[in-house]
């Protein structure tokens, strides 16, 4: 099986309401950039219902859910509100979802939300970046997790400080 850490793992039909993205493989802070970028884009475009298929997703860390914190806080502020929604999450990623407190900050699907993945072909190309983009990204993502809960400062302290040292250095 090929390395999906480097292949475009999200597929997306950005023309339904709400906006589709399929996860293929592994969601990390390796290709985590791309899928913040194009949330972004669909904002702009005035876009602000998501669901994100985590059928075929079989693992995830914690700056792609920081990422998906961020989407969640931003749709929040939005005006109507928009919404993020997770379907098909499975067992081990809906643990990792509540450990982090985001179940209470985004809607994890019960099987409600009719899913159309047939349009959900076009894949995002996530560009390589530099390393401190990658650091920054990171950060961010962690820093979202701690806006969403306050309880995860403690479990991501040091990755907080490392990620800010980094940055700081350039």
């Amino acid at each position: 099986m090929p390395d999906a850490s480097n292949k475009p793992v999200f597929l997306v039909d950005a023309f339904s309401d709400p906006v589709v993205v399929r996860i293929e493989g592994r969601a990390s802070f390796q290709n985590s950039g791309c899928l913040r970028d194009f949330i972004a884009e669909m904002l702009r475009r005035g876009k602000a219902r998501f669901v994100i298929d985590f059928q075929q997703c079989n693992s995830m860390d914690s700056t792609f859910l920081g990422v998906l914190a961020g989407a969640a806080i931003e749709l929040r502020k939005a005006s109507p509100p928009g919404s993020l929604v997770l379907a098909r999450v499975g067992q081990r990623n809906l643990e990792l979802i509540r450990n982090l407190g985001l179940h209470r900050l985004l809607i994890v699907d019960t099987g409600e939300v009719p899913l159309n993945l047939g349009n959900c072909r076009l894949p995002l190309e996530c560009e390589n970046k530099p390393e401190v983009e990658q650091a920054r990204l990171a950060l961010e993502a962690h820093e979202n997790l701690v806006n969403a809960d306050e309880g995860n400062r403690s479990k991501f302290q040091d990755v907080l400080a490392f990620l800010r040292n980094r940055v700081e250095q350039g």
